[in-house]
């Protein structure tokens, strides 16, 4: 916290959660605290910017080899391109942080599932996943049909 702006730092702290944490459910906090810090990092670059002589550079295509990450909402975002010499793509690789975080979502999901209890209905054992899901990954729900929740009983 001693690296962040002032604001945020105050912000965070009014919270009363103490990070690192092991509470999933405060990632949503931070991902406020994230937000908060990208506005006052845009505010900061809004007031130094100056318009630049050219809106855009020359590129020549050649062949190689690209890679990055980028933060998003939900965590990191890796990319790797391979471009010919035309600038035409390749290869692309895309790793969503859903897809890295899956084995931690599914521990959680099991660990979560055992401290409710499996006494409860489906719908409410249902909207328990679905609680520990979308704390990992808010769009996924939306996307597509992300669960299939089986219960055998004895």
């Amino acid at each position: 916290m001693d690296r962040l702006p002032d604001r945020v730092a105050q912000a965070l702290a009014a919270t009363g959660i103490s990070f690192p944490t092991r509470n999933m459910y405060h990632s949503i906090v931070a991902r406020a605290a994230e937000i908060l810090l990208a506005l006052h990092e845009a505010d900061r670059l809004l007031a130094a910017y100056q318009r630049p002589a050219a809106s855009k550079t020359k590129v020549v295509a050649r062949p190689g080899v690209g890679f990055g990450a980028t933060e998003a909402p939900r965590g990191l975002l890796w990319h790797r391109y391979e471009i010919d010499g035309q600038g035409r793509i390749q290869t692309a690789r895309i790793v969503p942080p859903t897809s890295q975080n899956q084995a931690r979502i599914e521990q959680d999901l099991r660990l979560s599932l055992e401290e409710y209890g499996l006494e409860h209905s489906d719908a409410e054992l249902r909207m328990r996943c679905e609680m520990v899901i979308r704390n990992y990954d808010p769009c996924i729900s939306c996307a597509t049909h992300f669960l299939d929740l089986r219960v055998q009983r004895n």
